[in-house]
């Protein structure tokens, strides 16, 4: 199969139209997205495709719809390695493992940390050194290889890059869910019954769901599904599934919120 430095996103041009009209509509910046987009590629590129000592890095442009993968690691200081050890020698090892080296304490008193090369992330000096057109690499200095890229990935990149974007309206629609309700803690809101959830009872608010829990609830109230009800919004807080909405009907907020609205001279 034919491999391309340079892979292109199929219908690259809609792709671009959903992140600008994504990131209008939604408040989130073009350029969010379109990190997200990179590193959602460059970890789909390392599980099917990735060598287990690169570091990917995927450069996306959204004009052209084009991608590129590349391996980046950073310069540091030759060392010297562990030798490599036979499968007998590393049972050996396991069954008795050496004595701990003594730590070596630095001029301010605290522990120096034994440096360990990382061959994921970093080149040694000499070996940068001999790669073509990084005759004079200095230490810190990153070194960027350009990856081929399968057609395979190609296709699957539109896919991923897909995937990204709906995410990204969740979150979005998600943080102005938040926003919204965490302005309204203390209001009394009108939804209706939508479901019942070991034991307490989610209510529907328009685009957002919200709980009434067991402990929130007038004793011997019923419920029935579909049915209006009036809440006590107690907490909203971020969770892993969008906003957690809390409301009361126990509260002496909630109390003072329907005497509020029921009665014009209390309110004033």
């Amino acid at each position: 199969m034919a491999h391309n430095a340079t892979a292109q996103l199929h219908m690259s041009s809609p792709i671009a139209q959903a992140i600008r009209q994504i990131s209008e509509e939604k408040g989130i910046a073009v350029e969010s997205v379109v990190e997200t987009i990179e590193a959602a590629l460059a970890a789909a590129y390392r599980k099917d495709f990735g060598q287990p000592n690169e570091n990917h890095k995927v450069t996306f442009d959204m004009e052209t719809g084009g991608f590129e993968v590349f391996d980046v690691k950073t310069v540091v200081e030759d060392m010297e390695l562990p030798p490599e050890l036979t499968p007998e020698e590393r049972a050996e090892r396991a069954a008795n493992p050496p004595a701990p080296k003594e730590q070596v304490i630095g001029e301010d008193g605290l522990p120096v940390e034994e440096k360990k090369f990382n061959p994921k992330t970093e080149i040694m000096v000499t070996a940068a050194r001999e790669l073509k057109g990084h005759k004079k690499a200095d230490i810190g200095e990153e070194i960027v290889t350009k990856l081929e890229v399968p057609a395979a990935f190609g296709r699957m990149a539109a896919q991923t890059a897909k995937q990204v974007i709906i995410q990204k309206i969740r979150e979005a629609e998600r943080d102005v869910i938040f926003s919204e309700f965490q302005g309204r803690v203390g209001d009394i809101v009108n939804g209706s019954v939508h479901r019942f959830e070991r034991g307490d009872i989610i209510v529907e608010l328009g685009r957002a769901e919200a709980v009434l829990p067991k402990s929130e609830r007038i004793p011997h109230e019923e419920y029935h599904q579909g049915e209006q009800v009036q809440g006590y919004v107690l907490e909203v807080r971020k969770s892993a599934k969008g906003p957690s909405i809390v409301l009361s009907r126990t509260n002496e907020g909630f109390i003072r919120g329907l005497f509020a609205l029921e009665v014009p001279e209390i309110a004033e």
